[in-house]
Parts: C-alpha cells; structure tokens; sequence
C-alpha cells in the first residue's frame, strides 16, 4: 500500500512538473505579446504621468497648553463656591486627548473653514469656491441652471443653503476627509499635533490648513472658557450696577445734607433722608468690595481657563510636491500591462481546453 501511495504522488508530482513545463513553453512562445503588452503600458504610463496633478502637502504643527487649577488657587475657588458663585474652576475632558483630533475631522469645522474668506487673484472669495475652480467643477455645471446659479459666498450662514449647497459641501468634506486631511498626535504625553492638507493645488493646501487650525482654535478656546465668561460677565454687570447706586446714594447724601443746612437741631425729622441716604451708601459701598475682590477673581479664572495654543510650524511655500513620475509611470505602467496580458492569455488557454 505504501509503495502504491509514493507511485501516485510520484506520479501527481511529474504531472505537475510537465504542467509547468508545458505553460512556461506556452507562454514563452507569446513573449512578443507579451513585450508588446508591456511597451502599450509603459507609454500609457508616461501618458498618465503627464496628465496627473501633482500633489501639494500642508504641515502645520502647534502646542497646546491647557493650564488645570491647583496649588492655593483651588483654595480661593473654594471659597468663591461658599459665596454661592461658580467660577468655573473645572478644566473638563471634553476636548482631551483624542477628541481634540476628531474635532478637526468634524464636518462642522471643515466646512466653517470652507467657507472662511481668502484672497486670490485681488478677489475675495470662500475656499469652497477655490476648490470648485481648481477640479474645474464651474465647466460641468455652466450646463444646468441649477448648479450654475450655486454660490458659495465668504461667511455664508450655513443654516441658509439648500440642499444642492449641502450636498456639494457633502462632497467636498468626503473627499478632503478621506484622502486630503490627516491630523495626528504622535505622543500622547506631549500636546503637540500636526494637521496635514493635500490637494492639487499649493495655495488651497495652504489657506485651508492654516484656516482650518484657526476655526479650530477659536472654537476650542471659546469652549473652554465659556463657562468662565459667563461668569466674569455676569459680575461685571452686577459690579456696574452697584458702582451706579453707590454714586446715586452719595449725591443724594450731599442733596440731603443741603437741604437740612442750618437746620434747627430739635426738628430731627427732617435728616430722616439723609441718614437713610447714608445707610445706602454703607451697604452699598460693602457689596461693591466683595463685588469687586469676586470680579478680579474671576478675571483671573478666565485667564487661566484660557488655553493657550502655539503655533511651531507653518506651510511655507513652496510645499512640498509629490508628482508621479515618468520613470515610476514606465516601471509601473510596463509592469501593470505585461501581467493583465500574462493574466489574459492564461485564462483564454484554460477556456479554450474546456470548450
């Protein structure tokens, strides 16, 4: 039995052997095809090469410092929250870590950067606009009386654009997201990011990646501090209206005091006004103090609850250009139409045998 096994698989084995033998002779015998196949790719890679826009990259790195409460601060805040007033002594997670990063990948923040203002040519127009004209979309749609009267104005309001605006705005986010924008954190312990734009064209690259770290930026600050603002604001107000009734009470004090000039001392009703002008004018005076020492307080809660966000490189042109190149388009087109016509004429001789 065992010596009738090896014969079979002796025999499987110089079956295998003729077999290759046989299609290496084949396809041996059609090298000029092949050849032929290999110079069509290799001419239709130069040509692609010619016709393909290189690519332009935007780098811009930047440092967050998010400053956390601590240290004899935290005491102070402390004792603004027995005064019932809330400070807004807690950082918050919300943007920590990678969200931060998301955020810049959010459809909200690229189209608010789409549809930021840019200078070309001496006009002012949205970058939504610049990337409509560099992919010669405006040509398409000179055609359709739809598309053409679409605009997509410098600080548009989002909320006024119908939906063929929403759907190209679609588009263009989709596009950028999935192979024109990267953002990255390499360490996690160290708060430096790196966003990346690429696209065919250098200038876009360049405002779209700078304006997309400014709308960023602003959105992320005023986020963070927002709370504290409110505050701050809040005791301002309250500041400014007690400083208003200390002033009135202690002109009406000296409008009383006047009126009671030379006053008989026996008629002490008539400095009835006066001393309650008075006692306006202590209880006010009191409230404005810690008014006062509170507001200064929460300045100094809105300067720290401020992040700070530091750019440390920014796209210089000229970017950096990566262009497909004719000797990658020979070497790549050459080999691309050699193998789909090996590929060819393998499975036309296996049909062939089957019929």
């Amino acid at each position: 039995m065992d010596n009738i096994a090896f014969e079979n698989d002796e025999i499987s084995l110089k079956e295998l052997i003729i077999k290759l033998k046989e299609w290496t002779a084949y396809l041996f015998s059609k090298w000029k095809i092949i050849m032929l196949a290999g110079i069509l790719g290799a001419f239709l890679g130069i040509g692609y090469s010619l016709i393909k826009k290189p690519i332009y990259t935007a780098k811009l790195s930047f440092a967050l410092e998010d400053e956390k409460a601590g240290g004899g601060f935290g005491g102070a805040l402390g004792l603004a929250s027995t005064l019932g007033l809330d400070l807004g002594g807690s950082g918050g997670g919300m943007f920590s870590g990678s969200n931060l990063t998301e955020l810049f990948k959010s459809r909200y923040m690229v189209e608010k950067t789409l549809l930021s203002p840019v200078t070309v040519d001496g006009k002012t127009i949205s970058l939504a606009e610049m990337y409509i004209k560099n992919n010669d979309w405006r040509e398409k749609w000179d055609k359709d009386l739809k598309l053409k009267k679409i605009q997509f104005l410098p600080n548009s309001q989002r909320q006024n654009f119908n939906r063929v605006q929403d759907s190209i705005l679609g588009i263009i986010f989709d596009r950028l997201s999935k192979g024109g924008l990267s953002v990255d954190q390499k360490d996690k312990k160290i708060s430096i990011i790196t966003v990346e734009v690429s696209s065919s064209d250098e200038l876009f690259s360049k405002y779209f990646c700078e304006g997309l770290v400014q709308q960023v930026g602003n959105f992320y600050i005023d986020t963070k501090s927002k709370k504290a603002r409110l505050n701050m604001n809040i005791l301002q107000r309250q500041t400014d209206s007690i400083r208003s009734e200390l002033n009135g009470a202690i002109t009406g004090v000296a409008v009383a005091n006047d009126n009671t000039f030379n006053l008989n001392p026996a008629l002490n009703v008539r400095k009835a006004p006066s001393v309650r002008r008075q006692v306006d004018v202590q209880a006010n005076t009191a409230i404005l103090t810690e008014l006062v020492k509170q507001t200064e307080l929460a300045k100094v809660t809105l300067r720290r609850e401020t992040p700070l966000i530091q750019v440390i490189d920014k796209p210089i042109l000229p970017l950096f250009k990566e262009r497909f190149g004719k000797a990658k388009g020979i070497i790549f087109g050459g080999f691309l139409g050699g193998f789909l016509m090996l590929i060819y004429l393998i499975i036309k001789r296996i049909v062939k045998r089957l019929i």
